[in-house]
């Protein structure tokens, strides 16, 4: 009888190189755009059974060895393990739950920083996601910065770390992922924040703005607003006292975020205009050694991150950063004419998500929810 994991002890067996042979089932088109680490892909219908064909590529896939499938939910891997089990397959597991499940694990990072401040970061590993949880151990208490719709963890997180949660923040208007900022702030009973700019983005429900220059503290810890926009209108970043700077969509680690989402194409000069002038006259005029957290890390096509590992810190000096990021030596008008003309594929359902992350739509149901934020994030330029 074949077995059922999970896909926690999937992520296990990929990062400590114990799983053989991961068979993805969904059409082909599917698995090119996003998929597991290490899987090969044999396409296989939910009113199919085993052809000889399709043995003989799984034999070739596990060279004897244990075989785990995979799907989008769960049910045509589930027919194929059942069908392989059938055929003498004697080490066979499917994963419960499929990419979806896939689509809602996280990792979380210790970031090295002083005494007097404590910063996790939450990794999507599927998405990209990146989300903080920043704290004063001193004084007991947290602000948490990006949080995804999963808000349980940060709440567990603050518990284990002896911290209460008294903010949330988001840096923009997020148009890869529902948002889970006023959720967790409902949740708590604590102020949730958005840039002020955010008003003109005709967001419907309540928040307490920030503005370039407001500081929230806890304890002795600053942490400073800065107003960042480029990839969105509204975007802030924020300073955690000489430690850190989050740097949301403005800048990651390989990359800056892309102009085009809220501006259009149109308007996308505008953007990448406001771009250069943030990474230019704003984040590289800040301090060398402050540690770049952004708000996601590259996820490739085949589920790998593409700077980092799934539970190690995504980060660098922000000197390391300047020098690594070609973008960042162009001219203005290079790099407004680069940011124009090499135009990414849009993330997927943006338009919608954007909408729920406004208050101007709602999400009825975690599977609704799920099915928007498929697949790998695409933010960046």
């Amino acid at each position: 009888m074949f077995e059922t994991i999970t896909a926690r002890e999937l992520a296990n067996e990929i990062d400590e190189g114990r799983a053989d042979a991961i068979v993805d089932t969904r059409p082909e088109d599917s698995y090119e755009s996003w998929h597991v680490p290490g899987a090969e892909n044999v396409p296989f219908g939910p009113a199919e059974t085993l052809s000889d064909e399709q043995e003989a590529e799984i034999d070739e896939i596990a060279d004897d060895g244990s075989v785990v499938t995979i799907c989008g939910k769960g049910a045509t891997s589930t027919s194929l393990a059942a069908e392989l089990d059938a055929n003498g397959y004697d080490d066979v597991s499917v994963v419960k739950g499929g990419m979806r499940d896939w689509n809602s694990l996280y990792e979380q990072a210790r970031i090295d920083t002083g005494d007097d401040v404590g910063i996790m970061q939450f990794q999507r590993r599927g998405k990209g996601c990146l989300g903080y949880l920043v704290g004063s151990p001193d004084a007991g208490e947290a602000v948490v910065v990006d949080p995804t719709r999963h808000v349980e963890q940060y709440i567990v997180a603050a518990a284990e770390h002896d911290v209460e949660i008294t903010h949330v923040l988001d840096t923009h208007v997020h148009a890869d992922h529902i948002s889970g900022g006023r959720k967790l702030a409902d949740r708590l009973d604590v102020p949730y924040h958005l840039s002020a700019r955010a008003e003109d983005r005709d967001v419907e429900y309540e928040f307490e703005p920030v503005e370039d220059g407001d500081v929230v503290r806890l304890g002795d810890v600053e942490i400073t607003a800065l107003a960042a926009p480029g990839h969105t209108s509204e975007m802030m970043n924020y300073r955690v006292d000489d430690e850190a700077i989050l740097t949301g969509d403005a800048l990651f680690v390989d990359s800056v975020g892309r102009t085009e989402l809220e501006f259009g194409e149109a308007e996308a000069e505008r953007g990448a205009e406001m771009e250069y002038e943030t990474l230019h006259d704003t984040i590289t005029e800040l301090p060398d050694e402050l540690t770049v957290l952004p708000g996601h890390v590259t996820v490739t096509n085949d589920g790998r991150f593409e700077n980092g590992s799934p539970g190690q810190p995504v980060s660098a000096p922000l000197d390391e950063v300047e020098r690594r990021l070609d973008l960042l030596g162009l001219d203005r008008d290079e790099f407004v004419k680069r940011m124009v003309e090499n135009v990414p594929e849009k993330p997927s359902n943006y338009e919608t998500v954007i909408a729920i992350n406004t208050g101007e739509e709602s999400v009825d149901s975690r599977q609704e929810a799920t099915k928007l934020e498929t697949g790998a994030n695409n933010c960046a330029a």
